[in-house]
């Protein structure tokens, strides 16, 4: 990467494209999301290298239990595989954030997630979000909850709302805004993805199924954020 170049601060990311991968392949769809928690693994260290303060990974969205089951079980597997053997949490300096509604998943799923929140919160280095049973507009009402309830509990006045407050009922609460979303494979939808925190965020769509995503292909997209103009409603 150019020493000119500006690292963003935080990138959110869309995979999407595993099971287009598989299908092209004549592969089960579930060994596309294999495939593909294998790169978010790689871009995950890669975001570590180039210093990014936080990064978000869209991975399972509170529409995707709509999906057959043999496929949500399959990833629910791939999970919990991830979470126990594919990522050495112990090495990393990265803070683990699940961002979403998790009292929808197992036990043993739960306790994981929570066991690698609770040993990572106090790490220094970067923030990796990632999105499970997570959808923006379920988001925006847990938070619209949380703030009611500390009005009704006489803890705050109605006046005492504004953005910023909201902002720390999210969970992201703390972090920077996305500076750009990424999503590759060619679709260009948000797909109720963070629509809080992308207010002035760029896009960057690429013609690129996940699976096959590459740091070279990162790069790209941090070139092409670079070459936006940022004015935030100014001139």
């Amino acid at each position: 990467m150019d020493n000119n170049i500006v690292i963003p601060k935080h990138i959110g990311i869309i995979m999407d494209g595993n099971g287009r991968w598989a299908k092209k392949r004549l592969l089960p769809r579930n060994m596309g999301h294999k495939k593909g928690a294998e790169v978010f693994q790689d871009i995950t260290r890669y975001c570590n290298e180039l210093g990014l303060e936080s990064v978000t990974f869209y991975a399972f969205s509170t529409e995707n239990w709509k999906r057959p089951a043999e496929e949500v079980n399959g990833i629910m597997s791939l999970l919990k595989e991830y979470l126990i053997k594919a990522f050495d949490y112990e090495k990393e300096n990265n803070r683990v954030v699940f961002l979403g509604d998790k009292s929808a998943f197992s036990g043993e799923l739960l306790e994981l997630m929570l066991d690698i929140e609770e040993k990572t919160k106090d790490r220094t280095g970067m923030t990796l979000n990632i999105a499970l049973n997570y959808g923006a507009r379920n988001e925006i009402v847990h938070a619209t909850k949380n703030i009611a309830q500390m009005v009704k509990n006489g803890e705050i006045d109605i006046d005492d709302i504004n953005e910023e407050l909201f902002s720390n009922n999210l969970y992201t609460k703390g972090q920077p805004d996305p500076d750009f979303i990424l999503r590759p494979s060619g679709e260009k939808r948000i797909s109720n993805f963070l629509l809080w925190q992308i207010a002035y965020s760029e896009f960057v769509y690429m013609d690129v199924l996940w699976p096959d995503f590459t740091r070279k292909d990162l790069d790209e997209a941090i070139m092409e954020f670079n070459r936006r103009n940022r004015r935030f409603g100014g001139v």
